[in-house]
């Protein structure tokens, strides 16, 4: 059919933007200079940097996952799949913006609970397009490969769906206790990666 794609540049493609991505998290952490005189106080005073920086990685890395979940069992691709996976990709793309902000703003009371909040909104909408996305595909099943099965396809959206409840509860909390949402962020990210579970069989290309 004229509308359908291969899947072996839509998957290049999304790990190329992954990688820059997840690069791009480390550029936001340093210390100046002017603060060499007390490095090691200097280095421990951005912890809020590389608590963004963390679970910004942690995110994307079981965002990636769950990608090559995905992409794996497809056996092609149509304009609805291609353009949910470009608006996953834009807001993965965005993450770093949203990451800088929470590490500058944690310890300002005015600022905190918006940056937080605005950090969470992307990685719940990173969530939900990653679900829907699956939820497309499981119901037009001439996009799967022939040997995916009802079971594997339950397995994946149960991996999937949870994130989306989770994250909304978090954001919700950011507006009494943005630091503890912060850390909420991470445990989300953590789970995900060790839920994340490998291929039933390597020899699909």
């Amino acid at each position: 059919m004229s509308d359908r794609w291969s899947t072996g540049r839509l998957e290049a493609f999304s790990d190329g933007v992954f990688a820059i991505a997840i690069t791009l998290l480390v550029l936001e952490i340093g210390v100046k200079e002017t603060e060499f005189d007390d490095l090691w106080h200097a280095i421990g005073a951005q912890w809020p940097s590389y608590l963004g920086y963390v679970t910004s990685f942690v995110t994307i890395g079981g965002i990636w996952l769950a990608h090559h979940s995905i992409v794996r069992r497809l056996d092609q691709a149509d304009a609805n799949v291609m353009r949910l996976n470009l608006l996953l990709l834009m807001f993965v793309a965005f993450l770093p913006f949203p990451t800088k902000l929470v590490a500058e703003a944690i310890d300002n009371s005015s600022a905190e609970s918006a940056a937080v909040i605005f950090y969470g909104l992307d990685l719940l909408a990173i969530s939900v397009t990653v679900s829907g996305m699956w939820r497309y595909i499981a119901a037009h099943r001439d996009l799967l490969a022939e040997d995916v099965g009802a079971e594997e396809i339950r397995a994946i959206s149960s991996r999937t769906a949870p994130s989306i409840g989770f994250y909304a509860a978090v954001v919700a909390l950011a507006i009494l206790a943005p630091q503890v949402a912060a850390f909420g962020y991470l445990a989300i990210a953590v789970v995900a990666v060790f839920r994340s579970r490998g291929d039933r069989t390597v020899s699909r290309e």
